[in-house]
């Protein structure tokens, strides 16, 4: 299993019977816009054979008997899990973005989408008028950062990008505030692009499936403070928000009031009472209209809407306060038009 593979990480000439009468039905009778700023075009075998599973929210983490490989009882979790109503993946590359298209359809959702550049243009052909592509940047080889910052600015002056993001080189072991890093918040903030950087959780025990330069204090919001310094005009959002590490983010982001986070991978997989104890304390705190919405679907089109759910039922939040997480934040966020937000509470049309 490759390390690229395990960390996230056919253009279809017509669309799928049941993708447009989803579409056609949406068309009808929408409900209420959703932004997603954290979505994924991978592969079906990006983190395992398929079909691997899920507990959403898992019931127990891994744990390591280092008689085994890790990756194996990893494996294991992901083809036995222990819960009595996992999500499933799909088997196909095809079938895995027919599923999550699906998904946005009915539940009218509008997503910023990273993720395999071999992948990306098929779904953003598949969902114009609900994707907008975001720029994956990661660790390469010999401690390089990929892509380079010029083909970077190719891709956002002359390609489809809007968005850079998911900066992943957290798992590479590269801090924000790396020099190599520097190039890429000097040109987001010269082009006004926003940034989703992976500041918190990754797979449990990742360090022991290839990413060796991974630590447990890189989690902490406060690795971000230089750079808000050196680039305040910087539009950045914490991609899952640096949990656990819950009072640095809350320091964070009241010393800077532009800093937004998504509760992407945690709205799934945390344990219920975990990840609402937690988006409590943001909330109590006096930041819930920097709080967006982010499923980071990976292999598992099911879980936007157990991630949906972790919001719509806590008990915490006012309608209003769901409703600004899961669309008004981050329209604001992304400086939507008026005639973009109109389409969206039109169903996309």
């Amino acid at each position: 299993m490759s390390f690229r593979r395990l960390l996230l990480l056919s253009l279809c000439s017509s669309l799928p019977v049941s993708f447009a009468a989803a579409r056609h039905a949406s068309a009808q009778s929408a409900p209420p816009p959703i932004i997603d700023v954290h979505l994924h075009a991978l592969p079906a075998d990006g983190q395992g054979p398929p079909p691997i599973a899920l507990c959403m929210p898992f019931v127990e983490w891994p744990r390591w008997d280092q008689r085994e490989l890790y990756q194996m009882v990893f494996l294991a979790e992901l083809k036995n899990p222990k819960c009595e109503n996992p999500v499933w993946s799909p088997v196909t590359d095809s079938a895995m973005r027919v599923q999550t298209l699906e998904v946005l359809e009915r539940r009218n959702i509008f997503a910023l989408v990273s993720g395999d550049p071999e992948l990306v243009p098929a779904w953003l052909a598949a969902a114009p008028h609900r994707l907008t592509a975001s720029l994956s940047v990661g660790g390469g080889a010999n401690g390089t950062v990929v892509p380079d910052p010029e083909q970077a600015r190719d891709a956002f002056t002359n390609g489809p990008y809007k968005a850079m993001g998911e900066v992943g080189t957290q798992y590479a072991g590269i801090l924000p505030t790396d020099e190599r890093l520097a190039p890429y918040w000097a040109l987001a903030e010269e082009l006004d692009v926003p940034v989703g950087i992976h500041v918190g959780t990754g797979p449990p025990g990742v360090i022991y499936m290839g990413a060796t330069g991974y630590r447990a204090r890189m989690h902490s919001p406060l690795t971000m403070e230089e750079v808000l310094v050196k680039h305040p005009k910087l539009r950045v959002y914490l991609m899952h928000a640096g949990w656990p590490m819950l009072d640095d983010l809350l320091a964070v982001m009241y010393a800077h009031p532009q800093v937004h986070v998504d509760v992407g991978v945690i709205a799934m997989v945390l344990p219920r009472a975990e990840f609402h104890t937690w988006l409590e304390r943001i909330v109590r705190a006096g930041f819930h209209s920097r709080v967006m919405f982010g499923s980071d679907q990976m292999q598992w089109p099911g879980g936007i809407e157990r991630a949906i759910e972790a919001i719509e039922s806590a008990p915490f939040l006012s309608t209003v306060q769901k409703r600004d997480i899961l669309y008004h934040n981050a329209a604001r966020f992304l400086r939507l038009s008026e005639q973009e937000i109109a389409r969206h509470h039109r169903g996309g049309k």
